[in-house]
């Protein structure tokens, strides 16, 4: 006997947008409030090598990028609140294995764990929309839901910091495991299934690998994944090594969240510049001149810290605000970039939009952090490694780019 979907939707559309909200930011929610525990998880699990606690952060990507390949296949046959919710709790047992990690290894390995599980609320949620909604109203209520999803990288340090200052940073762990069960129950409880089972599709291991098969036999998804790797890389990168370079080159470790606050608010504009231009000056266009930019400026930045040619810091710390010029422009480079290669990747493959999207995210994803995490681990107490690595890997993207 066939499912049959209630007639109307049980959400009206305020609500059915914060809680898309609310699954996009279990990602950037997992990585930024991180950010202010890494000096004291480097002190505690590795004191020989503090530079490794990055990989606390490049370890749940690297989990994501696995699980955004299968993440959207298994949604196609078992259903979006299925599969969401076991993610959730692949996510959550991750959370409470890095709870009670007594070795960075573990912890690691906890990491990935709840980067598999995460990429369920990533990949499905907009496979849930689009179930929903086509065309410009399904833009619109992601644009609307990415807008509320930008506060929470602004937000995540500063309550990162206040969960270390009164519980430990152990109990950041417990915070993502009380969020993700507050979405979960949100999601269980007022949103039907949006995919009835007689559109469902067997999971079958040779339908993903013709897909795959498929998607990279075309040149210009080939190079679309490579641009985007690059891009990752340098944002990855930058994450990485941004608290370190916070607290141990400037000083700033108190105030870091704030700035990171204001690093995100004002990179957040970029999707709002990229949506009045791209109709204007095309994707292509965008995602060159994003590139050329970064790494000509990265460039330069390189060689101004190199040789020491900013002033003395006795009356305004200019070196610094260099510095927190530079990360702005990096993450606004990427919210120039990604989703322009991302349309550019998929328009080839419409037939196959689903899966594309899965294997284009899951292979940008991992080939990402085994760049960027080097560049993180190069930290040593200046921030030329960093800006060097965000040079090569834009400048490299713009050559791909430009054989798009």
């Amino acid at each position: 006997m066939s499912y049959s979907l209630p007639p109307q939707r049980a959400l009206g559309q305020t609500e059915f947008i914060a809680l898309i909200a609310m699954l996009f930011a279990t990602i950037a929610f997992s990585i930024d409030a991180m950010l202010p525990a890494l000096p004291e998880i480097a002190a505690e699990l590795s004191p020989d090598a503090p530079n490794k606690a990055q990989l606390i952060l490049t370890s749940f990507v690297f989990g994501m990028g696995l699980g955004t390949l299968f993440a959207g296949p298994l949604s196609d046959s078992y259903g979006r609140k299925t599969v969401i919710v076991a993610g959730a709790v692949l996510y959550c047992a991750g959370a409470l294995l890095a709870y009670a990690a007594p070795t960075l290894e573990t912890m690691l390995a906890a990491r990935v764990l709840q980067g598999l599980g995460a990429a369920g609320p990533r990949v499905v949620s907009l496979a849930l929309v689009r179930d929903l909604h086509s065309g410009a109203r399904m833009a619109r209520i992601v644009s609307f839901a990415m807008m509320i999803f930008t506060l929470v990288p602004a937000v995540a340090p500063l309550l990162g910091q206040f969960i270390i200052a009164g519980f430990g940073w152990r109990s950041i762990f417990l915070a993502f495991l009380l969020f993700s069960g507050i979405t979960v129950l949100w999601l269980t409880i007022r949103q039907p299934e949006t995919l009835a089972r007689a559109e469902r599709r067997p999971f079958r291991a040779a339908p993903l690998w013709a897909a795959l098969r498929e998607v990279l036999g075309v040149r210009s998804i080939r190079l679309s994944v490579l641009a985007q790797t690059l891009g990752f890389a340098a944002l990855f990168g930058t994450l990485s090594s941004t608290q370190q370079l916070f607290d141990q080159t400037y000083g700033r470790a108190e105030s870091f969240p704030l700035y990171f606050a204001l690093i995100a608010l004002i990179a957040g504009t970029s999707s709002l510049l990229n949506a009045s231009l791209v109709m204007r000056l095309g994707m292509r266009r965008l995602v060159l001149v994003s590139f050329a930019t970064q790494a000509l400026v990265s460039g330069a930045f390189v060689i101004a810290f190199a040789l020491a040619l900013w002033p003395a810091p006795d009356v305004f710390p200019v070196e610094f605000l260099a510095y927190l010029i530079w990360t702005i422009g990096v993450f606004f480079m990427v919210g120039m970039t990604i989703g322009n290669l991302n349309a550019l990747a998929l328009e080839p493959v419409g037939h196959i939009a689903g899966m594309a999207a899965s294997v284009v995210g899951a292979l940008s994803t991992v080939f990402s952090v085994l760049l960027a995490a080097p560049v993180g681990l190069a930290f040593n107490g200046t921030p030329l490694p960093l800006m060097i690595g965000v040079a090569v890997f834009t400048g490299l993207a713009y050559l791909v780019a430009r054989r798009l």
